[in-house]
């Protein structure tokens, strides 16, 4: 078996893949596919940390478990959605985590609180979000060996597509502090729209991936991809506006 990928390594190939000094990253990663970190999941926070530089700033979408009330600095991810990386990242020693049971996100470094606060209480993935934030800053979407379906950011192009009758939710979420609020969204588990393929998360970033937008190359044992996020969020537009029709049977899910 192979010795465990350095601190040092992780950083250069992070480097050489195009994550670079001052940079906005937010992060999808399966330690599995990673393989392992000197250090473990917490090795990598360190390699991207030292990648981005004392003037960069990583973010990443977290979950919780659904079956306790939701308290946004001490309630677990759920790890076997999310991955173990979410939950050592959610608890990293100055990591900062934003205030909404479906919208949670944590980030490290100089533009955590710009890019955490404020969020919206409905259409949390919508104008004024995280998501938003994220993509005005120029920032740039990192996988480590991530299944295609897990591009957060294709929420927020949902929001921007003209597509007739999106399909909208309303959820019942228990809070630790106030109790029961109901949020409404666009519907972001089964999608806005009926696409004849299913599922239309993994095609939008893989037809964007094989246009040549997204960088390749290894990052530990997994194959890592980069790529900037405006240019993603217009594609994935206009792929929607060209792809996706209105539901057939009304356009709310409640």
């Amino acid at each position: 078996m192979s010795s465990p990928t350095s601190v040092h390594d992780l950083t250069r190939q992070l480097r050489a893949l195009g994550v670079g000094e001052g940079d906005v990253v937010m992060i999808h990663a399966s330690m599995r596919r990673v393989g392992p970190v000197v250090g473990r999941a917490a090795g990598l926070v360190e390699a991207l940390s030292s990648a981005v530089g004392s003037r960069g700033t990583l973010l990443m979408v977290l979950s919780a478990t659904e079956d306790v009330p939701f308290d946004a600095l001490s309630s677990p991810v759920d790890v076997a959605d999310m991955g173990i990386f979410a939950e050592v990242f959610r608890t990293y020693p100055g990591v900062a985590v934003n205030d909404h049971p479906a919208d949670r996100f944590a980030a490290l470094g100089p533009g955590a609180k710009h890019l955490l606060e404020p969020t919206p209480s409905d259409d949390y993935h919508g104008p004024g979000s995280v998501l938003e934030r994220f993509t005005r800053r120029g920032g740039k979407v990192l996988r480590l060996g991530a299944n295609p379906d897990t591009v957060t950011l294709t929420h927020y192009a949902e929001y921007l597509a003209d597509v007739p009758d999106k399909i909208r939710v309303r959820r019942r979420y228990v809070r630790a502090d106030v109790g029961e609020v109901w949020i409404e969204s666009l519907d972001d588990t089964d999608g806005i729209a009926t696409w004849e393929g299913g599922d239309y998360f993994p095609r939008v970033f893989l037809d964007y991936r094989a246009s040549g937008a997204v960088r390749v190359g290894p990052v530990g044992r997994c194959e890592a991809e980069l790529f900037d996020a405006a240019p993603f969020v217009e594609y994935a537009v206009d792929w929607m506006n060209r792809h996706l029709g209105p539901a057939p049977h009304g356009s709310e899910r409640w």
